[in-house]
């Protein structure tokens, strides 16, 4: 009987393997002896494809961004686009939170975290935003869906009904999460983006939509 067959070391099995760990225990878990041993592979043999373990987290992160949708920016307002772009980013982090530290720290050279950074701030200055202003409100943005698939804060609540009952009667019910956990992250996101949607088309109307215009009697004194 001959040797079984390692699979071939390429990018795409060393990102996934590194999704794998990542998925298990966050970034810190992805370390070379880690990748390696999942690999069936020396260490050494990964630095043929990727100069860096870093360069393998930023390999990770631009292969779930590419799976994200930043074609709804050209064809649709950034009203319409932003709601439909948010949900299929929360959804690809939700799944994966453990790339989300990661994105925090800013897309430096991920080309896909850039592709996604430019389609959503170039959507919001087509569509009337000052640079400044869209900058802000792509970082708010941003941080609110990856503030909300960075944990589940419904699947916290642990303990027992005694437990919260006698110190924290208006929690009394808290202990029912957990088993409805899915299904709360998903309606408290959305809330949360339907909030911050309304109080964005606010601030448009004031900031963008609402000008300030002359009043007729001044225009025909004025003579213009």
């Amino acid at each position: 009987m001959g040797r079984p067959v390692t699979p071939k070391l390429s990018p795409d099995r060393i990102v996934r393997e590194a999704l794998a760990l990542i998925d298990q225990g966050g970034l810190e878990h992805l370390t070379t002896r880690r990748l390696a041993e999942s690999l069936g592979v020396k260490g050494p043999s990964i630095y043929n494809h990727f100069p860096t373990m870093d360069a393998v987290a930023d390999a990770v992160v631009d292969s779930l961004l590419d799976t994200v949708d930043t074609s709804v920016f050209e064809h649709a307002t950034w009203r319409e686009a932003l709601p439909l772009w948010a949900r299929d980013y929360w959804k690809v982090l939700h799944q994966h939170p453990g790339i989300v530290p990661l994105l925090a720290r800013g897309p430096a050279t991920r080309k896909a975290q850039l592709r996604v950074a430019d389609a959503f701030y170039g959507s919001l200055v087509r569509g009337g935003w000052s640079p400044k202003s869209a900058t802000e409100v792509a970082i708010a943005v941003r941080n609110f869906i990856s503030g909300s698939a960075l944990g589940s804060y419904s699947g916290g609540f642990s303990q027992p009904a005694e437990f919260y009952t006698e110190d924290y009667p208006n929690l009394a019910d808290a202990y029912r999460l957990p088993e409805r956990q899915a299904k709360i992250d998903a309606a408290s996101f959305e809330r949360g983006l339907s909030c911050l949607l309304d109080g964005l088309l606010l601030q448009y109307a004031i900031e963008v939509a609402s000008i300030v215009r002359r009043p007729p009697e001044f225009s025909a004194v004025n003579g213009a």
